[in-house]
C-alpha cells in the first residue's frame, strides 16, 4: 500500500490532490467552453485584420462606414461567444459552424485562384483558411457532442 488513494470512477468525488472526471454534461459543457473561446480569438482576429484593411484602403467604402461595421461586429462576435459560452445551444453551435463555413470558399479564391493582381498576399488568406478549419472543428465538437 502506498497511501495514495485510487483514482475515483467518473462522476464519483475525487479525495483531494485528485482532479474530478467530467462526467458527459461536464465534457459537454467543456467543448461549448472551449468553442467559445475559440470563436473569441478568431473574432478578435477578424477584427484586427478588417481594421488594418481599413487602415490601408482595402475595404470598400459602398456598404457605409467601415467603423459602423467594425462596431457591428465586435457586438455580434461578443453576442455569439456569450452564447456558446453560457446558452450553450447546440443549434447556435450548428449554425455558427455552417456560417463560418461559407467563409472557405472565398478564402480558397484568395489563397489559390487569384494570382497576382490581388492586393492581399495569398498567405493571408492561407493563414485565415486554418484559423476556420480550427474554430469549425471547435464548433463541431460542441454541436454534435463529437
Amino acid at each position: 500500500m502506498t497511501g495514495i488513494p485510487s483514482q475515483p470512477e467518473q462522476g464519483e468525488r475525487a479525495p483531494a490532490g485528485y482532479p474530478r472526471l467530467p462526467t458527459r454534461d461536464g465534457t459537454r459543457s467543456l467543448k461549448f467552453r472551449q468553442a467559445a473561446f475559440v470563436y473569441l480569438h478568431v473574432a478578435i482576429l477578424y477584427e484586427v485584420a478588417a481594421y488594418a484593411m481599413w487602415k490601408n484602403g482595402l475595404l470598400p467604402a459602398q456598404f457605409g462606414p467601415p467603423l459602423l461595421w467594425l462596431v457591428a461586429g465586435s457586438v455580434v462576435a461578443g453576442a455569439i461567444f456569450a452564447g456558446l459560452n453560457w446558452w450553450q445551444n447546440v443549434w447556435l453551435a450548428r449554425v455558427v459552424w455552417l456560417l463560418h463555413g461559407l467563409r472557405l470558399p472565398a478564402l480558397v479564391e484568395g489563397a489559390f485562384l487569384r494570382g497576382g493582381e490581388g492586393r492581399i498576399a495569398p498567405s493571408f488568406y492561407l493563414l485565415a483558411i486554418v484559423v476556420v478549419i480550427i474554430n469549425l472543428w471547435m464548433l463541431a465538437r460542441a454541436g454534435w457532442d463529437l
